[in-house]
């Protein structure tokens, strides 16, 4: 695949790592203002540095555009006069959609929109994926980049801010989360490093028992509850105390706030 990645920033060249130690590319091309920041990249075989979009876009089939949501309509105003039947367009621009990208560059485009975390820096993504009618065939373009980069979904673009709720801000919402049970764990007695430690490797071994087997939550949590035991006592307390509900309610505020967003 001839890659081009528009806007080589945080997002642009973690996807480009990616990219690069899965070997999934032929020709890499990533496109910057300033280029003095990425040289490390020229080093890689077959990647390409260059301040000019266009002439990316000429060398490649596969367009991924990560660039400020700002800069992106004028961005496509420029490149649209380069762009032929062998492009597919993936956007990874928040709160951006299909439908705005179609009446900047006309609907004949394959276009998919993909919603990555931050966690693609460590691939560990959780990547949302959607299409317009003439990218639906070019998904697995998509599937192939990203789930070298974490896992992904294919989702319906109605769904995509609540995606980005769930995925995007939810890696805030786990980071208070172990920050919380950290707090805990120096109450408790252990160094603020030590509980630090635990929290984290405790919650990457409960999402791994979920992913791994395959179980519900509650089957993992009826494992380790015991009659009158610490683990009922806690979860009891932390529920009377509304932390399901307050997770519930933050989810549904931040919900609330994108779409309020997006009229504007």
């Amino acid at each position: 695949m001839k890659i081009a990645i528009i806007g080589a920033g945080n997002l642009g060249l973690s996807i480009a790592k990616g990219l690069i130690i899965n070997n999934t590319y032929t020709d890499l091309y990533l496109t910057k203002r300033n280029l003095d920041t990425i040289r490390e990249f020229e080093e890689y075989k077959s990647v390409f540095l260059t301040t000019n979009n266009n002439e990316a876009i000429k060398n490649a089939d596969i367009l991924i555009f990560a660039v400020q949501p700002s800069q992106f309509e004028s961005i496509l105003n420029e490149v649209k006069p380069h762009l032929n039947e062998k492009h597919v367009i993936i956007s990874t621009i928040t709160g951006f959609p299909i439908s705005r990208i179609e009446t900047q560059i006309s609907s004949d485009y394959p276009i998919i929109r993909a919603m990555p975390n931050t966690a693609i820096s460590v691939a560990k993504s959780m990547t949302c994926l959607c299409s317009n009618q003439e990218g639906e065939s070019k998904l697995p373009i998509a599937e192939a980049i990203f789930n070298g980069l974490g896992t992904n979904l294919i989702i319906e673009e109605e769904l995509m801010q609540a995606a980005t709720v769930l995925c995007a801000s939810g890696i805030a919402f786990w980071m208070r989360l172990i920050r919380a049970t950290t707090q805990g764990g120096v109450q408790m007695g252990f160094d603020a490093d030590v509980a630090l430690k635990m929290s984290m490797h405790t919650a990457m071994g409960a999402a791994s028992l979920l992913i791994e087997a395959g179980t519900h939550p509650e089957e993992e949590i009826d494992r380790v509850t015991t009659p009158r035991g610490c683990t009922i006592t806690g979860l009891n307390e932390m529920e009377h105390q509304g932390l399901s509900s307050s997770l519930i309610r933050g989810l549904n505020a931040s919900f609330d706030k994108i779409n309020e967003i997006a009229k504007q």
